[in-house]
């Protein structure tokens, strides 16, 4: 499969203050559930993606929790989430299973979908600065189209807000 030119916001190193009400490419990635995650094959939904640092740590385990309680209340507003970080896919298994997630969970090794979002940072943990993942989430629209974006976000509230958000729309 040849690669597809993928122009700014949406590139590696572009700045993230401008990808608002664009189309997001075409993408495919490995998912949970034994299929593969195809963007377009949500066109009729909304979607939320969420990028989270990392399995089974506190604040990856509370963002999941809260979107696992809130779930039903995303399903009434004909939306689907989907989680992604760079962990492996036994990884990502069994931290599903560990916390009964009804959704997919993407595995982001080569980090693909982080640098396609631009959500890889300098962070600073304990007193070293490290290459991660900026905890972001994304709201993508049944054209396709990205209509709202949290970067660097705390998680307390955070799943309300996202599910305010896709409510009003």
């Amino acid at each position: 499969m040849a690669e597809e030119a993928v122009s700014p916001p949406f590139a590696a190193g572009a700045e993230p203050l401008s990808a608002l009400n664009m189309i997001v490419p075409e993408f495919t990635a490995n998912m949970t559930g034994g299929r593969p995650f195809t963007l377009s094959e949500y066109r009729d939904k909304t979607l939320v993606l969420y990028f989270y640092p990392k399995d089974n740590t506190p604040g990856c385990t509370t963002e999941a929790i809260n979107f696992r309680d809130l779930y039903p209340d995303f399903e009434r507003t004909n939306t689907e989430i989907v989680g992604i970080s760079r962990d492996s896919m036994r990884s990502h298994e069994g931290f599903k299973v560990k916390l009964d997630l009804p959704f997919e969970l993407i595995s982001d090794p080569d980090e693909t979908l982080c640098l396609l979002f631009n959500v890889m940072k300098i962070k600073s943990m304990y007193g070293k600065k490290v290459r991660g993942v900026e905890r972001s989430t994304f709201v993508i629209d049944g054209n396709g189209r990205l209509v709202k974006e949290w970067r660097g976000l705390k998680v307390p509230a955070h799943v309300d807000n996202v599910l305010a958000f896709v409510q009003d729309r």
